[in-house]
């Protein structure tokens, strides 16, 4: 069970970060720091120190204030498609190296792909269609929303990661309805063309 139970939170922090570069990195390091719930190996420890949460919390609050800015949001956004899977990566391996002795090497890779995932499909497919349906207004709330379901994630993934597991099979299961639809919709219309 603790095996299952450190996947799930590894997904959800990595998942996290697709959202939000710093959030899950900082409620690891807070978490790590002031509890005992979560005691980082090395050398992952490392996000525990004073330095790091400091950095963190400066990037957590210039990645706010930037993705709520119409143009700079845009510019934000560029920078961290290599930035959120890089986060991603580091979460996935620190938070599944404390109960697992799954391979840094694989923890990296899996944490990027599923941080680079998220961020790609928030990228490609959410922040174009809402800004083209809204001008940019809906940008800032779609920010907001991105950045408290980044800190909810992240939190559920250290305390309650069995729930974090089932949150993300379950958007992973509409994502995949979502495609899935959209494909057999155009496929439709083509036949009936």
């Amino acid at each position: 069970m603790d095996l299952l139970l450190g996947v799930f939170s590894a997904f959800g922090l990595s998942a996290s970060a697709g959202l939000n570069a710093y959030i899950p990195l900082l409620a690891v390091a807070i978490i790590s720091k002031f509890t005992n719930i979560l005691n980082l190996n090395e050398p992952w420890d490392t996000l525990s120190n004073w330095w790091i949460i400091g950095i963190l919390v400066v990037l957590s609050l210039v990645e706010f204030f930037a993705d709520k800015i119409p143009a700079i949001n845009h510019v934000n956004d560029a920078i961290q498609t290599i930035i959120r899977p890089v986060a991603g990566a580091i979460a996935f391996a620190a938070s599944a190296n404390v109960i697992t002795e799954i391979s840094p090497v694989f923890s990296l890779a899996m944490g990027l792909l599923v941080a680079g995932g998220v961020h790609a499909a928030k990228a490609v497919a959410v922040r174009p269609a809402v800004t083209a349906t809204t001008g940019g207004v809906g940008n800032v709330f779609v920010s907001v929303a991105e950045d408290v379901v980044a800190t909810v994630l992240s939190i559920l993934a250290i305390l309650i990661p069995i729930v974090a597991g089932i949150l993300l099979s379950m958007f992973a299961a509409w994502v995949i309805w979502f495609f899935w639809r959209r494909a057999n919709k155009r496929n439709a219309q083509s036949m009936a063309e």
